[in-house]
C-alpha cells in the first residue's frame, strides 16, 4: 500500500509528526516505520525523562521559555505517562559553575520559573564548601514505559499505521512526473530479511542520531551534526536520597533523577556520561556512518566518586546498569546549550524532510512549522 505521508522515526518527535498530520489532514495515509521491535525504545527511552520546566538553560533564554510555553501543554496531554511523587531540587557550586546564585534567580524570574530555597534537612546532604545554594523547583518527570502506551492508543485512533522491525534503506526519488508516488521508500524487514518498497509523497527523516544515513544513502545532502557516545548510570539510592530529584548546575557537574520505567535512578555527569564524540559533515552520496559498540567500558565509577563530593549521601548508592545511547545536536547548541529544532527540506528532493529535536517536550515548536510560520518566537533552524 502507498502512503501520503512516511515517518521514518518512532521516537517521540516522529509519532508527534505523524499525529500531527493527521489533525491536518482527514483523508491523509500515514505510517511510521521504525528500526526497534517497539516505538519509543531508543533516545526517547534512554534519557533523563525529564520535562524541562526552563530551569536547565539559563545560558540559553529563548530554550527557557520555550520550555514554560511546552511543558504545561505536555504535562496536560500525557498526565497518565507523569510522575510527581518526588522532590526536586537545583544546586549552584561555589566554583567551576557558568552561572551565579544571583545569575540563576534572575534568569528563573525572566522565565516566570518558580524557585524556593530548600528546606534545612534537604541543603544539610550538600556539602557546603562546595556548593552555594540550592532551591526547591517544579519539573516533573516521565515514565517512559506509561508514555509509550499512551502513544500507541494515539496512533490507534488515528488510524496510523506502524512498521516495526523494518531499516529504511533508501529513498528514491521520480526524476518524471507521472500518475503516482513521487517517492519510494526501500526497507528490510529485520526478522526475515524481506525486501520492500513503499511509495508515499512526503516522507519525514525522524531518525535522531541516524539521519545522516539515510540521506547519504539516498544520495542526498546530509547535515552537519555532532554526535556524543552516552552513558547513564541506572543505580539504586541510599533511603536519604530516596524520591529526590537533584541537578547542579551549569558546569562539570551531575544530576540525579528518578527513572520509573526500571525503578531505579539515573546518574548522569557532564564530564563522564559523553564517552567521546565525533561530526557528520555535509556532503551528496552515502558516507561512513558511525555506531558506538556499545556498550563501552563504565564510567560509573568517576560519576560517582565526583558526584558523592558534592552529595555525600551518594556514597550510599549502589550501581546496576547503564543506559547507552547516541546523543545528537546541531553544532551551533555549544555555545550556550540552546535546543533549537531541525526542520530541513532536502534541496534536491522538497519532499524528504529532515527533523531533529533537542528534547522530548520541544515537539510542540514543530506546530508552527506545520502551521506556515516560519518560527519567529521560538528556536527553530532552518538549516
Amino acid at each position: 500500500m502507498d502512503y501520503t505521508h512516511l515517518i521514518v522515526g518512532g521516537g517521540m518527535f516522529g509519532c508527534h509528526v505523524a499525529l500531527r498530520l493527521a489533525e491536518l489532514h482527514s483523508d491523509a495515509r500515514i505510517a511510521i516505520v521504525e528500526r526497534e521491535p517497539d516505538l519509543l525504545r531508543r533516545a526517547s527511552y534512554n534519557n533523563q525523562a525529564r520535562v524541562h520546566n526552563g530551569y536547565h538553560y539559563p545560558r540559553s533564554i529563548l530554550t527557557g521559555l520555550r520550555s514554560r510555553v511546552n511543558a504545561p501543554r505536555f504535562l496536560k496531554e500525557f498526565q497518565g505517562g507523569i510522575c510527581t511523587d518526588f522532590e526536586q531540587y537545583y544546586a549552584i557550586a561555589r566554583r567551576h559553575s557558568n552561572v551565579t546564585p544571583a545569575q540563576f534567580e534572575t534568569f528563573c524570574r525572566r522565565i516566570g520559573a518558580e524557585l524556593r530555597p530548600a528546606p534545612k534537612p534537604v541543603r544539610r546532604l550538600f556539602d557546603d564548601d562546595l556548593i552555594e545554594a540550592v532551591y526547591a523547583v517544579t519539573e516533573p518527570i516521565f515514565d517512559a514505559d506509561k508514555l509509550r502506551a499512551l502513544v500507541w492508543e494515539r496512533l490507534r485512533r488515528a488510524g496510523i499505521a506502524v512498521i516495526l522491525d523494518a531499516e529504511a534503506d533508501k529513498v528514491s526519488v521520480r526524476e518524471n512526473i507521472a500518475p503516482g508516488p513521487e517517492l519510494t521508500l526501500d526497507l528490510t524487514l529485520r526478522q526475515s530479511g524481506e525486501g520492500l518498497s513503499i511509495g508515499c509523497g512526503q516522507i519525514f527523516n525522524c531518525t535522531y542520531s541516524k539521519l545522516n544515513g539515510l540521506l547519504g544513502r539516498s544520495g542526498l545532502r546530509t547535515i552537519r551534526l555532532r554526535h556524543e557516545a552516552t552513558e547513564m548510570a541506572l543505580i539504586e539510592l541510599p533511603p536519604a536520597l530516596s524520591d529526590l530529584s537533584i541537578t547542579v548546575m551549569c558546569g562539570p557537574f551531575f544530576s540525579l533523577m528518578p527513572f520509573p520505567a526500571k525503578g531505579l535512578a539515573t546518574l548522569s555527569h557532564v564530564s563522564y556520561t559523553p564517552h567521546y564524540s565525533w561530526t557528520d559533515h555535509p556532503g551528496v552520496g552515502a558516507q561512513t556512518v558511525h555506531e558506538p559498540d556499545f556498550p563501552l567500558h563504565s564510567r560509573f565509577g568517576k560519576m560517582w566518586r565526583d558526584a558523592a563530593r558534592y552529595l555525600p549521601a551518594l556514597k550510599g548508592a549502589s550501581y546496576v546498569e547503564s543506559l547507552w545511547e547516541v546523543k545528537t545536536i546541531l553544532p551551533q547548541s555549544d555555545a550556550n546549550d540552546s535546543r533549537p529544532i531541525l526542520f530541513k527540506p532536502d534541496p534536491a528532493a522538497p519532499n524528504v524532510i529532515s527533523l531533529l529535536g533537542g528534547k522530548i517536550d520541544n515537539i510542540y515548536d514543530l506546530d508552527e512549522l506545520f502551521a506556515g510560520v516560519a518560527g519567529r518566537r521560538s528556536e527553530l533552524s532552518p538549516a
